[in-house]
């Protein structure tokens, strides 16, 4: 009986092998084939996109587009802020990035409208509103704001300040 069973078991392991090399030599295509070509492919694709390889062109292509900025200075502002005795001033002196030069005329066409605009925002503001540079971001980003409006075109591209006084 033992035997019968060694010859049964030599038999069904003279039989597996043969599937099971068939199983071996798929998984050995996928493992060391189809995955390095994946690998691969990937990586040309990451480091294409990165821009290492090409795409130096386009950049060059860039700065040279790049036109100079323009500056576009403001009248001074002379305000009383408001909130309890004492009064405080400020004495602020902006200057504005501009998009382009023929973008001048349209700011200068517009220019009652921004100072009516900064005006009636810089009234209201309170001395504790300009403290620190949380207060000057603050501002920055209000007069920006409130150009973008007045312009009713987006064509400033920042607000800077040259001089502030609170007093």
């Amino acid at each position: 009986m033992a035997a019968i069973d060694a010859d049964s078991s030599e038999d069904a392991g003279s039989a597996a092998p043969a599937p099971g090399k068939k199983k071996l030599a798929g998984k050995v295509l996928v493992l060391y084939i189809v995955l390095p070509v994946l690998l691969l492919i990937g990586a040309g694709a990451g480091v294409y996109m990165s821009g290492i390889l090409g795409g130096h062109e386009e950049e060059e292509a860039v700065a040279e587009v790049k036109a100079d900025p323009v500056f576009y200075d403001l009248p001074d502002f002379l305000v009383n802020l408001s909130g309890p005795p004492p009064q405080h001033y400020l004495k602020m002196r902006v200057a504005l990035q501009v998009k382009d030069k023929e973008s001048v005329a349209a700011l200068e066409l517009e220019m009652p409208r921004v100072l009516d605009g900064f005006q009636t925002f810089l009234r209201e503001l309170r001395p504790e509103d300009l403290e620190g540079s949380k207060g000057m971001l603050y501002l920055k980003e209000e007069l920006l704001r409130r150009l973008n409006i007045a312009m009713q075109e987006p064509v400033i591209s920042d607000v800077l300040f040259k001089e502030i006084i609170v007093q």
